[in-house]
């Protein structure tokens, strides 16, 4: 019997690599073999000049469910009562995120269905987020004994403290119309207009320099954490550095010549 792929990849012709998580049987949990295949896809992006844009979809009711409490049970059937492959798990899951922010190709997630635990910090850690306006999202780990507590990292880099508390505290589902409000994504859009709505959105990216998105959101993210002189100091190396670039000289050039850019990504 042949073994169905848990994770689809598809690049089209715009450079648009298309991630679509698909083990709707188990909910498109973060199991071991799906932390993998995320893993490899990701620095596939990473390395491949090709892709501009990265979508992260899902197939099933589920965008994502979290960790696979199965494999979580099983491990703890271990002589240390599971501590080292927890240890083990949680810091896969803890390299995928962060693989998505230092990623240079921004990285999209367009969600379909409910997305919960490890699976609403997989949102949380994508640049932008598009969502079907009958998703749903939680982080409700206190409904079972744990705090969310590397969820927590993601989300409350996105929204602010007391809506990421309410969330964590409460582990009650929210509606993609407050996810929204709350910035924990983009905007909430019919489920028959999602996937046209986010691709249109990864195409007007992809037009861009890939050279200028990849420097711009490394420095979003780099000067996120720093102080706010620290943070203009950087921030002005890099404009700097960025206006002495070929895509600048050329971008300028065709904005005054009225014409479209003819990027060099240099």
């Amino acid at each position: 019997m042949q073994q169905k792929n848990i994770l689809l990849l598809e690049l089209n012709i715009d450079g648009i690599f298309r991630l679509t998580l698909n083990d709707v049987d188990r909910r498109n949990a973060l199991s071991e073999a799906m932390l993998t295949e995320l893993c490899a896809a990701f620095a596939e992006a990473e390395a491949n000049p090709l892709v501009r844009v990265v979508i992260l979809a899902a197939n099933g009711p589920t965008f994502c469910a979290g960790h696979d409490l199965k494999e979580i049970t099983a491990g703890r059937t271990r002589c240390d009562g599971g501590k080292d492959y927890f240890t083990e798990v949680i810091s896969r899951c803890s390299s995928i995120m962060q693989s998505i922010v230092n990623c240079s190709k921004p990285v999209i997630a367009e969600v379909t269905g409910v997305a919960t635990a490890a699976g609403c910090q997989l949102v949380a850690s994508c640049d932008l987020a598009i969502a079907a306006d009958t998703a749903q999202f939680s982080t409700p780990g206190v409904h079972i004994g744990f705090f969310c507590s590397t969820p927590m990292v993601a989300l409350s880099r996105n929204v602010a403290n007391k809506h990421a508390m309410e969330m964590l505290l409460t582990g009650d589902m929210t509606t993609a119309t407050r996810a929204a409000e709350i910035g924990l994504i983009n905007r909430a859009v019919g489920p028959n207009v999602l996937q046209e709505t986010t691709l249109k959105m990864a195409q007007k990216i992809a037009s861009k320099s890939s050279m200028t998105l990849a420097k711009g959101k490394h420095a979003f993210y780099a000067q996120s954490e720093m102080n706010l002189p620290d943070a203009y100091n950087y921030a002005s190396g890099v404009m700097i550095e960025s206006m002495l670039s070929d895509d600048a000289k050329e971008g300028i050039s065709a904005f005054i010549e009225k014409r479209e850019p003819q990027w060099q990504n240099s």
